[in-house]
């Protein structure tokens, strides 16, 4: 009896350990990507690695951009490649948190802008480094100081800048809201109203908008925004922070991550590419990148592949022609890659393929950004000898060629109240303009919730049950024979 008692506790003990790891786990399990796709996406790091200089990238006009330096920290996090490099950029970026979330630089003191600390609070984490003493910052503090409170109405849960009257109003957006739900979700409890006021930047359809305010003030909500242009940028932003806020327990999160990917899988093109909205309609790599990024979390997984192989498609090769020393590159559209092949890649081209490769990667790595830094990046095996590479595929011929001006990461001066989406190629900015059309949304694939992909978790309860129960008949058995 004695020996029963000890080992019905031992194994109730078991179990507990075992279910603590296995809640421990993300909700939806994101399938590996083609080994294609793994090597194409570490050969477009490995060529942005390159593009680092003692641990930062340029920008047009100065020679760190320190919006553009953490997008190619992420990029490479999300591939594991080049660990010189990360340490060297991370460390860089944590000794210039103000010259990225101020305009102390420029000789404007008191302005703290919001977006970009959020960013930085997920960067941060995404890097493997402590968020709460960033550089001699705590950035979840400094984050969560900047949420609008109960007094902010429609406002609150919103992250808002620390404005004076020289750094001219708070004009934030949803990339800065998602990136704020990531960073809280990833360094410790996420408040609810945080995750609330994204949500309220989804419209009916399911697609969301990338700016929360009109030319009369806040709007409350999508629906409430007359002619509100969905964005695809913004919702695969969303789509991913609202994963993150899911496996944190945030109330509606799953859902409307759901339907956020429902409306991002109806604006895809053909060939599998995405565009954004306004100046960014035009299919291009960065919007196919967050698209297909945010897709593959969602657990879409052909729509996801669709998007890897247009992305593919905008690759530089070793065949690349004038660009072939730029193998790993990827273009922000077909007249990019066209160019490059015929002229090669010019100085005052390289920024734009510099951001859009630290954006259109993480499309073909497809590691969440709720996840980087915390899973294994992806890995596929080595290319046998004398077999062409898989990432030698042709130009698409079928993908608009419209030339667009993608919104900025960062500009000469201080533009007051704006943070710009990670990743984006040029130096000129411009707000949506027309609205989009109607959109039916399809109906959800099952009853609530996000796409079930992978192994359930019941699967490996039953599973670790039963090996911690073959362990206590060892038990037994080994016992009795010592008797």
């Amino acid at each position: 009896m004695p020996l029963f008692r000890h080992l019905t506790t031992g194994l109730g003990t078991a179990t507990v350990a075992t279910l603590a790891t296995i809640t421990g786990a993300p909700l939806t399990v994101v399938a590996a990507p083609a080994p294609a796709h793994v090597t194409a996406a570490r050969d477009a790091a490995s060529w942005l690695a390159g593009e680092f200089t003692d641990g930062t990238l340029p920008g047009p006009f100065a020679p760190e951009d320190w919006g553009l330096t953490i997008d190619g920290l992420v990029a490479l996090s999300a591939t594991g490649v080049d660990a010189p490099t990360r340490k060297a950029a991370t460390a860089q970026v944590a000794e210039h948190v103000r010259s990225y979330n101020s305009y102390d630089d420029w000789g404007i003191e008191g302005f703290t802008d919001g977006g970009a600390t959020a960013k930085l609070l997920y960067a941060a984490s995404a890097a493997g480094a402590d968020p709460t003493d960033f550089g001699g910052y705590d950035l979840r503090a400094e984050t969560l100081s900047l949420i609008a409170g109960a007094d902010a109405g429609h406002q609150r849960g919103r992250i808002t800048s620390r404005t004076t009257a020289d750094s001219g109003p708070d004009v934030g957006n949803t990339f800065d809201q998602s990136f704020a739900v990531l960073g809280l979700a990833r360094s410790g409890d996420l408040p609810q109203d945080t995750v609330d006021f994204l949500i309220r930047q989804q419209c009916a359809a399911g697609g969301f908008r990338l700016y929360p305010d009109t030319a009369d003030g806040p709007s409350p909500s999508c629906d409430e925004q007359p002619g509100a242009t969905l964005d695809v940028d913004s919702t695969a932003m969303a789509v991913q922070a609202l994963l993150a806020a899911a496996e944190d327990g945030a109330s509606g999160a799953g859902d409307a991550a759901r339907k956020g990917a429902d409306w991002l899988v109806t604006q895809q093109h053909a060939d599998g590419s995405f565009g954004g909205s306004g100046p960014t309609t035009g299919a291009n790599s960065n919007s196919t990148g967050l698209a297909g990024q945010a897709l593959a979390a969602a657990g879409r997984d052909d729509d996801a592949a669709r998007a890897a192989k247009a992305l593919a498609a905008l690759q530089l090769t070793a065949n690349g022609g004038a660009a072939s020393a730029d193998a790993g590159a990827i273009a922000y559209n077909t007249d990019g890659l066209t160019a490059a092949k015929a002229g090669g890649i010019g100085g005052t081209d390289r920024d734009q393929w510099r951001r859009a490769t630290a954006q259109a990667l993480l499309g073909l790595a497809q590691v969440p950004l709720g996840r980087i830094g915390l899973d294994a990046p992806p890995t596929s095996p080595p290319t046998p000898t004398g077999t062409p590479s898989p990432t030698t595929t042709a130009s698409p011929t079928a993908s608009p060629t419209l030339t667009a001006s993608p919104r900025p990461t960062g500009t000469a001066g201080p533009t007051p109240g704006v943070t710009s989406p990670p990743g984006t190629p040029a130096p000129t900015t411009a707000a949506p303009t027309t609205a989009a059309a109607p959109i039916t949304t399809p109906a959800p694939p099952g009853p609530g919730g996000l796409p079930t992909t992978g192994a359930a978790v019941g699967t490996y309860l039953l599973v670790a049950l039963l090996l911690v129960g073959g362990g206590v008949i060892l038990l037994v058995l080994g016992r009795r024979r010592a008797e």
